[in-house]
């Protein structure tokens, strides 16, 4: 449902207790919707695909960013490698739902995660387990072009770096924070999908199946975009993002409303930056 955050958009100041005190608030209220009966979880792997390929993509590994060093984009790739082994070939049955978190774990040390970049109230820094924000993106970017119900999704609060070349709309990734920002997926179809992901030399690279051929096909556009000059001094980015369906024959069926995005841009609009490579996932 649309919301009125397109009247302003303040950053949120709280003290260390306070997102402390949230923090473990929510994290057990996560633990105890996993052991609650509301969802079942989808839990069984194939050592084999599902006949049908119903959406694919692909996101490049290392992007140079500003001001990041670039150690930061390599140890993702390591964290990427642990939760991709951990995705890979989930099977969503009807009735199931997908937890990106309660199949990845709690990102540790222990299990082999590594530093990488976090984002975290519009700035950056190392973090254990960083950079799994591209594993989920590109998930959710997938699903949308799939029958499949996207059930939890976050979006980022803060548009921390320029598009310039982007190719996706603004605001089509999914944030996640272990555990309570998850990314959670409902099969609502009678046909059963599988998950398929893998860790290239380049590429993230991610793709939906099915055991039937798919009948439709997708188109994900934005419609409303703007930027906003803030009271306080900064600048806003708002737009929705819309779902195009289409049938075998090429004739679109139908039209629905997906989200809509609001963030807190942190770097002057309108920047442009000629030899920053295409962005391919958020």
């Amino acid at each position: 449902m649309r919301s009125n955050a397109y009247n302003s958009l303040q950053p949120i100041k709280r003290s260390k207790l306070r997102l402390k005190l949230g923090k473990i608030y929510y994290t057990y209220a996560r633990y105890l919707l996993w052991l609650l009966p509301r969802f079942k979880f989808a839990k069984q792997y194939a050592s084999f695909k599902l006949p049908y390929s119903c959406f694919t993509h692909k996101s490049i590994l290392l992007r140079q960013l500003r001001d990041v060093d670039m150690k930061y984009q390599y140890n993702k790739i390591t964290n990427l490698k642990l939760a991709v082994n951990r995705l890979n070939h989930i099977v969503l049955y009807p009735g199931e739902t997908f937890s990106y978190w309660k199949l990845i774990g709690k990102p540790t040390y222990q299990k082999g995660y590594v530093d990488g970049m976090v984002l975290f109230c519009g700035s950056f820094g190392p973090g254990v387990g960083g950079g799994l924000c591209q594993l989920s993106n590109l998930i959710f970017w997938m699903t949308l072009h799939t029958p499949l119900t996207i059930v939890e999704r976050y979006r980022h609060s803060y548009d921390v770096f320029p598009d310039a070349n982007r190719t996706q709309p603004f605001g089509s990734g999914a944030t996640c924070i272990y555990p309570y920002r998850d990314l959670m997926i409902r099969n609502d179809t009678s046909e059963i999908y599988q998950l398929c992901l893998k860790v290239g030399e380049k590429y993230l690279e991610g793709e939906w199946r099915s055991e039937k051929q798919p009948l439709y096909h997708y188109k994900i556009i934005e419609k409303n975009h703007f930027i906003k000059s803030e009271p306080w001094g900064g600048y806003s980015r708002h737009n929705e993002i819309y779902r195009q369906t289409f049938d075998r024959a090429g004739n679109r069926l139908e039209e629905v409303y997906v989200t809509e995005n609001h963030a807190l841009m942190m770097y002057a609009p309108f920047i442009t930056c000629e030899s920053e490579p295409k962005i391919e996932s958020l």
